[in-house]
């Protein structure tokens, strides 16, 4: 498994409690989307009470079709991401590569970060009937297809940035030992600014946050498995201090590191 693929594994929160309340699924993009797509992930729940699910989302934009007829287009989300789920349901979700939304746009990633728009708002009206198609569609394979087909049809020209910004990314997911931005600049070789500018365009945040959302990604990850000496992983992780550590951990979560690990690991 690799870097980013850990990391999308251990971004669900309370990853125990999710498992018992919704099923989530991942293909592959069709080799030739596979510059700008990352993969698709399905979502299947049937519940009788609602359910909140909270995640901490990778920098990754998303297209979803939702049972209900919801389709949307999401930018990086700096905060956690939360959504509610009930009754019995389904998302269709292409996840996008690091910088490979951007050659769909015509302002910077940045301009997402944030924001969730309807997708006729980026696709044009048009899109709107593939989205009802793809809602309405009960096999998978088949509103799969017609996603790709939508992004086919609006396919833009090969960007050697983009496979520069998701190297970046890759680079940042695979290596805990990156903590810092100076650091990242020397592994890949580029300059600061530069690093800087093509996160802002590409990736629609800055390397700082990611560095710091892969990190807090990890810490959760830990807390879910077993009991952690907080003052040694804050350390391991990049803090200065504890309460540093602790208060990120809070923000992100929702609750402390400890008491997010006593309930992630409740039986």
């Amino acid at each position: 498994m690799d870097g980013i693929e850990q990391t999308r594994q251990r971004g669900i929160l309370n990853p125990r409690t999710a498992a018992e309340r919704f099923r989530l699924t991942r293909e592959p993009a069709p080799a030739d989307l596979a510059q700008f797509v990352d993969g698709y992930w399905i979502l299947h729940w049937d519940l009788t009470r609602p359910h909140r699910q909270r995640v901490l989302t990778d920098p990754m934009v998303h297209l979803s079709f939702t049972t209900g007829g919801r389709a949307r287009v999401t930018g990086v989300v700096r905060d956690a991401f939360t959504e509610e789920i009930s009754g019995a349901g389904r998302v269709v979700g292409v996840r996008f590569r690091p910088g490979g939304f951007r050659p769909f746009l015509t302002t910077p990633v940045s301009a997402l970060t944030g924001r969730t728009l309807d997708i006729e708002k980026v696709f044009g009206p048009a899109a709107r009937t593939t989205a009802d198609a793809i809602i309405a569609e009960p096999s998978v394979p088949a509103a799969l297809d017609l996603a790709a087909g939508l992004l086919r049809s609006r396919r833009p020209e090969p960007d050697p940035a983009v496979d520069e910004a998701a190297g970046m990314v890759a680079a940042i997911m695979r290596d805990p030992s990156v903590l810092r931005v100076s650091q990242l600049a020397t592994a890949t070789g580029v300059n600061t600014r530069r690093l800087q500018r093509l996160f802002a365009e590409y990736v629609g945040v800055g390397p700082k946050w990611v560095i710091r959302r892969a990190r807090m990604q990890e810490a959760a990850a830990r807390a879910a498995a077993a009991p952690q000496d907080w003052s040694a992983l804050a350390a391991e992780l990049g803090y200065a201090d504890q309460a540093h550590f602790i208060r990120d951990f809070t923000a992100s979560t929702g609750t402390s590191p400890a008491r997010y690990s006593r309930l992630a690991r409740a039986v």
